[in-house]
C-alpha cells in the first residue's frame, strides 16, 4: 500500500503507534517518494483520513535497453513493459539481461524496479591479478558485465564471476559459473 501526499505517491518504510500518558495517540510514519527516494517523517492522529494508493508488486524479466528505455515482461500476464530509466536510477548498473526484478506498479505504470539483493556478473574488465595475490593483500577496480564498476580482490580476474551485493555495491565473494 502506498499514499498519496500533496500528489505525490509514498510507501511507508517505518511506523510506530503512540499512546501518549495525556491526549489521544497518533502514529509516526517514515514515509518514502517512490519517484524522488526523498524520506519525510510525518505525524498522524488517528483520526486523520489518509489518501491510500493500492501498489502491485509483480515479478518482471529484463529483456533489453532501447535508447532510454528498459523493456521488461510482467511474468504473470507474458506482456512487455517498457520503462524509463529514470525509474530505474542508479540501480540501473547492475540491471543484466535476463534479471528476475520486482516491479511496483500503479494504474499499469511501473513507479520503480526493485533489484534482487545480490546478482551473480561476470568481471569484464580488470588489471590482471599476479601470482601470489591473496584476499588479504588489498583491492582494485573491476568492471563488471552490467556496467558497474566495484572493488575486487587482486586475485580476481577478467572473466570470473563473482557475487555483488546491490544495496552496497560491494563484492562478496567470487562464484562459478
Amino acid at each position: 500500500m502506498g499514499l498519496r501526499i500533496n500528489g505525490d505517491i509514498f510507501i511507508i518504510s517505518e511506523y510506530s503507534h503512540v499512546k501518549p500518558g495525556k491526549g489521544s495517540a497518533f502514529v509516526r510514519i517514515k514515509l518514502k517518494n517512490i519517484k524522488t527516494k526523498q524520506v519525510l517523517e510525518r505525524t498522524f492522529k488517528t483520526a486523520d483520513k489518509l489518501d491510500d494508493v493500492p501498489l502491485e508488486e509483480r515479478k518482471l524479466q529484463n529483456l533489453y535497453k532501447s535508447g532510454d528505455s528498459f523493456h521488461f515482461m510482467d511474468y504473470s500476464t507474458y506482456e512487455e513493459m517498457i520503462v524509463p530509466e529514470s525509474v530505474i536510477g542508479d540501480d540501473v548498473k547492475f540491471l543484466q539481461d535476463d534479471l528476475e526484478v520486482t516491479g511496483t506498479i500503479y494504474n499499469d505504470d511501473v513507479l520503480r524496479i526493485i533489484l534482487p539483493f545480490f546478482i551473480k556478473a561476470e568481471i569484464v574488465q580488470t588489471d590482471p591479478g599476479l601470482k601470489g595475490d591473496s584476499s588479504k593483500a588489498g583491492y582494485k577496480p573491476a568492471t563488471i558485465d552490467a556496467g558497474a564498476t566495484i572493488q575486487v580482490p587482486l586475485f580476481v580476474n577478467i572473466g570470473d564471476f563473482v557475487k555483488v551485493d546491490t544495496r552496497t555495491g560491494t563484492y562478496v565473494e567470487r562464484v562459478k559459473k
